[in-house]
């Protein structure tokens, strides 16, 4: 990674750190997954306005799309984190709401100072308390705690972008996996070689801790890819053959 050099004194009181190279694509890519489509922008601004939210079916009538293109928006926008998901309660006796699986409605996420920037571009808390356990452990112990912590992180993240029962297909969930990645700064995208689906990411957030503890960083990025699989998907035993820390330009899960 690129060390820059910083000029704080030419900064607004109260800005970020300048971002480095790697960052700086990665934000990009970020905010290029979510709003390059010129529908997909139009769609959040009409959830933005929206004080209960919207559902699918309402995005498509407005827009006059097939009901499956309005979900994909949507879904890609919650995926990095732009958009939440709530499910109305599933019709009780004497509703006059037709019986059915519950509708879910997709509302605006709360943006700090109304800026709209990546929501979690980047994973500092995380990385600092990682850092310090990994002084107190060896590093077989810090693989498995980085794994355990990713994989429960995952499992958050799943739940907050598909909190119903029901599973996507192994494609969608690669796919909603690669749009959640990527929103933290990874660039991640999903590729497909006929029956093999991968992960490719592009981008490591995690600066100075990756640096100093790589393997037990790529234990904590494994374990959330497995946790975000797990919830929206099943659990799975993803390959990782190749990663940044051990020379390769992507990080790439096969599934």
């Amino acid at each position: 990674m690129t060390a820059e050099i910083q000029q704080p004194e030419q900064q607004p009181e109260g800005s970020d750190r300048a971002l480095s190279p790697d960052e700086f694509n990665a934000t990009v890519t970020a905010l290029t997954n979510a709003f390059g489509d010129p529908t997909r922008r139009e769609i959040y601004l009409l959830v933005r306005e929206a004080a209960d939210g919207v559902t699918a079916t309402e995005v498509a009538e407005h827009f006059e799309l097939h009901p499956n293109v309005a979900r994909h928006h949507l879904e890609k926008l919650t995926s990095g984190g732009y958009l939440t998901v709530a499910v109305a309660g599933a019709a009780g006796a004497g509703s006059t709401r037709p019986a059915g699986r519950p509708s879910k409605r997709y509302q605006a996420s709360e943006i700090d100072g109304g800026a709209l920037t990546l929501p979690l571009r980047h994973d500092d808390v995380l990385a600092n308390l990682l850092a310090r356990a990994l002084d107190t452990l060896g590093p077989e112990q810090a693989e498995v705690l980085a794994g355990d912590v990713g994989y429960e992180y995952g499992r958050t993240l799943a739940d907050r972008m598909d909190p119903t029962e029901s599973h996507r297909s192994a494609r969608t969930a690669i796919g909603a996996v690669a749009d959640a990645l990527t929103a933290h700064g990874f660039a991640a995208h999903a590729e497909s070689d006929g029956n093999q689906l991968s992960i490719v990411s592009e981008c490591c957030p995690f600066g100075e801790t990756a640096q100093r503890y790589p393997h037990v960083v790529c234990a904590l990025d494994r374990g959330m890819i497995r946790g975000m699989l797990a919830g929206l998907y099943g659990e799975t035993a993803p390959h990782f053959e190749s990663s940044r820390p051990d020379g390769a330009d992507h990080c790439v899960a096969r599934v």
